[in-house]
């Protein structure tokens, strides 16, 4: 593990805590302040700690206190952070090589355990969906723990009880369910390698289950992962492997999500009409009416969330006239307790309105996205609240942009 990843770990515990005592970073940077007797502590000082930038050496016994935390926990937790191998960060996330049995993880040990029916299973499906409805609210960094853990005992589960074949078949169902929330909780929370693990042992789930529409979302889960982290072309084989995978007959939904993930990937290596015929695609798709019913784990693919697609391959594409109407229509529309989703499409947004040369509104979107993601522990919002700021330094002479540039720009150092 590398000292850059050590600190994020040590930032995204230090935001659990502090979401914990439910303080706000503004708040607690004020409480901070009182307690210490300083008054150089701000919000974006809390912000550079929770992402890593900066350890809080001097200000640990204020934020023992604050925090109701013991101390020597805070300090070893920075100690871990600076790299010291006697340390560990209190309740980190171990990586999912460490969690899963060596060798093949869905390979049975033998039928050593109590026997299990449908009610495991039912119960399992009840949690994934549960770590779905959670990943709605909450990012990955407040995510990764729960849903490794879940990972990990529905694998044992499978390995280690007595069940019938096709209790056995619904619990690696729900194995490849997990494989695929729990890798976009991890690439979320910025563990990019383990999200491609958790991802790889849905696909085997879901293909020793036979649900070949499930394989089709996990490979095309793993494949938008890559167009997102410099493997492009991996990115697109994989979501035009889903495609293939799921075939024509899959319920509209599904079929309409694999299609968007193709044109994003179309997108992410430049092949512009390519990404465009399967935005195309994607809403014909959408149209369907007959057909199987979408899973369960489809139920937030919607019309609204393929225009989302399309305003970001329109934005992408530099055609800034399409992409900002479709995204000020969703935004106004979208459910603001999305936290994360709206800090993500407006920061599309603000990409887009720099494109249409109007710097003061992209900065006023800037500042909602970085407002907005502060208390996020995801690795997307951050990053794209750092693509934001990149792409408004072209306009440093508007003194809109000027002004977001002097209060964030230290976010570019991160």
């Amino acid at each position: 593990m590398t000292s850059t990843d050590r600190r994020r770990e040590f930032g995204a515990y230090l935001a659990g805590l502090r979401r914990h005592s439910g303080h706000s970073q503004r708040r607690f940077a004020a409480t901070l302040c009182a307690v210490s007797g300083a008054q150089s502590i701000t919000r974006n000082e809390v912000s550079r700690w929770e992402r890593g930038v900066r350890i809080p050496d001097v200000w640990l016994p204020a934020f023992a206190q604050v925090l109701g935390v013991p101390l020597y926990e805070l300090e070893q937790a920075a100690a871990y952070a600076r790299g010291d191998a006697r340390a560990a960060l209190p309740g980190v996330a171990a990586t999912l090589a460490d969690l899963l049995p060596d060798g093949d993880a869905l390979e049975r040990s033998g039928p050593c355990g109590r026997r299990v029916g449908t009610a495991a299973v039912d119960g399992l499906a009840a949690r994934v969906h549960g770590l779905r409805l959670a990943d709605d609210m909450l990012s990955g960094g407040d995510l990764i723990v729960p849903a490794f853990r879940e990972l990990r005992a529905a694998v044992r589960l499978f390995r280690e009880s007595h069940h019938s074949e096709d209790t056995g078949r619904g619990l690696l169902v729900r194995i490849g369910e997990l494989g695929q929330i729990a890798g976009w909780i991890a690439s979320d929370a910025g563990r990019g390698a383990d999200a491609e693990r958790a991802y790889r042992l849905g696909i085997s789930a879901a293909r020793q289950a036979g649900d070949a529409v499930l394989v089709a979302q996990l490979a095309g889960s793993l494949g938008y992962h890559l167009s997102n982290s410099g493997r492009e072309r991996e990115g697109l084989e994989l979501a035009k492997a889903a495609v293939a995978e799921a075939g024509p007959d899959a319920p509209a939904a599904t079929r309409a999500l694999f299609l968007d993930r193709v044109a994003w990937a179309h997108t992410r290596v430049g092949e512009h009409r390519p990404a465009l015929r399967a935005l195309g695609e994607a809403h014909a798709a959408l149209d369907t009416t007959d057909g199987a019913p979408a899973p369960t784990w489809a139920y937030w693919v919607s019309r609204e969330e393929l225009e989302v697609m399309d305003a970001r391959v329109f934005t992408e594409l530099h055609r800034p006239l399409r992409a900002v109407p479709l995204l000020r229509d969703v935004l106004g529309r979208y459910d603001a307790t999305h936290a994360r989703e709206m800090a993500l499409y407006r920061s599309w947004l603000a990409v887009a309105l720099a494109d249409a040369n109007e710097p003061e509104q992209a900065a006023d979107e800037a500042r909602r996205v970085i407002d907005t993601s502060g208390d996020l522990t995801s690795e997307r919002t951050a990053e794209r609240a750092r693509t934001v700021l990149r792409r408004l330094k072209e306009f440093e002479d508007v003194p809109e942009v000027r002004e977001v540039l002097a209060d964030f720009g230290h976010l570019l150092l991160a």
